[in-house]
C-alpha cells in the first residue's frame, strides 16, 4: 500500500481529515465523481518545424467525462502547436467493468488550456461530472483533487487534499494550489469542502508553447467551471488541420523596449518593431518595411515592451477576419502612418505539408512550406522537396542522405514539388538505371548524392519473393 493511500485510510478511520473535509464528504464525492474519470491513450506526432521531420510517441493522460453522451475533457498539453494526437482510445471504468472506446479530437479552445474529445459510442450513456459554476475561492480554502494513479497501481483512481495558496484577480480570477501535482491528476475534478465539483486542475501554456500574454505557467491552478462550461454546453467542432484557418500578416517583430525607444528618440510607450517581412505577404503588398514600429492594430493599442508581450499581438492577427481590411498604425522615421491591409490565410505549415513515401529509394519527402523556408533562410528561387525520413538500410541511407536535405534534382528530372518528385521516381523505376544522381542542398552547401538502386531486390518484393 502506498504512503498516500495509507494516509487516506488512516484519516478516514479517524473520522476527519485535517484539511477541512469530513470522511462522509470525501467518500460521497469519490463515489460520485471517479466513475467519470477515464484513461486516455494516444500517439503523438511531434513535428520539427526546421526539418519537417516527425517523431511518434505513445502517451496517456487522465480524461474526464463531462456529458452523458461522452464528451471528454483532457489536459491541454495533449494538443500543442507542433504535436498532434491520433489513435485516441479512452478506457472507461475499471477492472472487469472497463470498456474502451475510440474518440475524435475536437477543436481546442483558445482561452483555456484543455482539450475536448467525443467518444464514438452511438446511443451509449456515460457517467459524467456536473460542475457548479460561480464558486469563488479564498486563500486557504481546502480542496479535494481526484486523478489516476500510476500503472504500478493499476491506474486506480486516487485523491489528494490541498489548499488554495493565492488568489490572483487580474486579468481573470486565478487560483494557484499548494504543492506539486502528478500528471495523472491534471484535468481531474476539483471538489470543494461542500462536495461540489467546481473545476479541474490545469497548467497554463508557456509563451514558447503558444501561451498568451497573461499566462500563469509552471504552477498547478484551479480552472474554475466558469472558464469551460460554455464548451460543455456547446461542444467545439471536430478538429481540422490548422493551415488556412488563421489570418496572417507576414511579419516578424520584436518589442519596442525602453532602450530602443531612447535610441530612436521615441516615447517609452512600447510597440512592435518589424524586423523582417515575408516575401509575397499582405504586409509586403501593403508597403510595410523593416524598421517600422506598429503602435495600433485595428483599433487596439500595441504597447509591447517585453518578448512575452508579442504573443498578444500574434493572437490579435490570428483571430482577425481573413479577407477583411484592418487598419494598422505605424511610426516610420518618427512619422505616424496609416495602412489598410487585407489579411490572408496563414500559409500551410510544416505540420500540414503534403508528403510522399518513396519505396524505391527509401525516402519520405515533404513539400517546402513558408515556415521551413524562413527557418532555413531559403529564398523563393530555391525549389525542391525536403527529406523527412530515410528508411534504414535503403538506397538513400547507403548514400548517406539524411532528414533536412533538400532534393532539387533527381536524375535528369527537376524537382520543385511533391508531384514532380513522384513522377521522377516513377520514371526512374521504369528506366531502371544503375545509378541515379540527386542534386541536393544541405544548409548553405549544395552537391550530388550517388544512389545505386537494387532493382533485383525491388523486383523480388513486387513478385512476392
Amino acid at each position: 500500500m502506498s504512503t498516500s493511500i495509507l494516509a487516506f485510510v488512516l484519516a478516514v478511520s479517524a473520522g476527519q481529515l485535517d484539511d477541512g473535509f469530513s470522511t462522509a464528504v470525501i467518500q460521497e464525492a469519490y463515489g460520485r465523481y471517479t466513475p467519470a474519470i477515464c484513461l486516455v491513450t494516444y500517439t503523438s506526432e511531434i513535428t520539427n518545424p526546421t526539418s519537417g521531420e516527425a517523431t511518434k510517441r505513445d502517451n496517456s493522460s487522465l480524461g474526464l467525462i463531462v456529458s452523458p453522451g461522452g464528451l471528454v475533457m483532457a489536459p491541454g498539453h495533449m494538443q500543442l502547436e507542433n504535436s498532434e494526437p491520433f489513435n485516441i482510445s479512452v478506457a472507461v471504468g475499471q477492472g472487469d467493468q472497463e470498456k474502451k472506446f475510440a474518440a475524435k479530437l475536437l477543436k481546442k479552445p483558445d482561452d483555456v488550456n484543455i482539450c475536448f474529445m467525443q467518444l464514438q459510442a452511438d446511443g451509449a450513456s456515460f457517467p459524467y461530472v456536473r460542475f457548479t459554476p460561480g464558486v469563488a475561492l479564498e486563500v486557504g480554502d481546502p480542496i479535494l483533487l481526484m486523478g489516476i494513479l500510476s500503472e504500478t497501481l493499476d491506474f486506480s483512481r486516487g485523491i489528494v487534499t490541498t489548499r488554495v495558496t493565492a488568489v490572483l484577480e487580474k486579468p481573470r480570477p486565478t487560483y494557484p494550489i499548494e504543492g506539486a501535482i502528478r500528471y495523472g491528476f491534471v484535468s481531474g475534478p476539483v471538489v470543494d469542502s461542500q462536495g461540489r465539483a467546481i473545476g479541474v486542475v490545469g497548467f497554463d501554456l508557456t509563451t514558447s508553447e503558444g501561451g498568451d500574454l497573461y499566462v500563469r505557467s509552471g504552477h498547478p491552478l484551479v480552472y474554475q467551471a466558469d472558464l469551460f462550461q460554455k464548451y460543455i454546453d456547446k461542444p467545439p467542432v471536430e478538429t481540422t488541420l490548422p493551415g488556412g484557418e488563421e489570418a496572417w500578416l507576414g511579419i516578424f517583430t520584436q518589442p519596442l523596449n525602453d532602450d530602443f525607444a531612447t535610441y530612436w528618440g521615441l516615447e517609452k510607450r512600447g510597440g512592435l518593431i518589424i524586423s523582417s517581412i515575408v516575401a509575397g505577404s499582405p504586409a509586403e503588398t501593403a508597403g510595410l518595411k523593416p524598421g517600422d514600429v506598429i503602435t495600433q492594430f485595428d483599433g487596439t493599442p500595441i504597447r509591447a515592451k517585453m518578448d512575452r508581450e508579442v504573443i498578444g499581438f500574434t493572437k490579435l492577427v490570428r483571430e482577425s477576419q481573413i479577407g477583411k481590411p484592418v487598419n494598422i498604425k505605424i511610426l516610420r522615421d518618427l512619422q505616424p502612418m496609416d495602412f489598410q491591409i487585407t489579411l490572408a490565410s496563414r500559409p500551410k505549415s510544416a505540420r500540414d505539408a503534403g508528403e510522399y513515401v518513396d519505396e524505391v529509394l527509401g525516402l519520405t519527402v515533404r513539400e517546402l512550406t513558408t515556415d521551413v523556408r524562413l527557418l532555413l533562410n531559403l529564398s523563393d528561387d530555391v525549389k525542391g522537396v525536403i527529406v523527412r525520413r530515410v528508411k534504414s538500410g535503403s538506397v538513400a541511407d547507403l548514400a548517406r542522405m539524411r532528414p533536412g536535405i533538400i532534393i532539387m534534382n533527381l536524375g535528369d528530372h527537376p524537382v520543385a514539388s511533391i508531384d514532380e518528385f513522384k513522377a521522377a521516381v516513377e520514371q526512374i523505376a521504369a528506366d531502371k538505371p544503375d545509378e541515379v544522381s540527386a542534386f541536393c542542398r544541405a544548409g548553405s552547401a549544395t552537391g550530388f548524392f550517388r544512389l545505386e538502386p537494387r532493382w533485383e531486390d525491388n523486383a523480388g518484393k513486387e513478385s512476392g519473393k
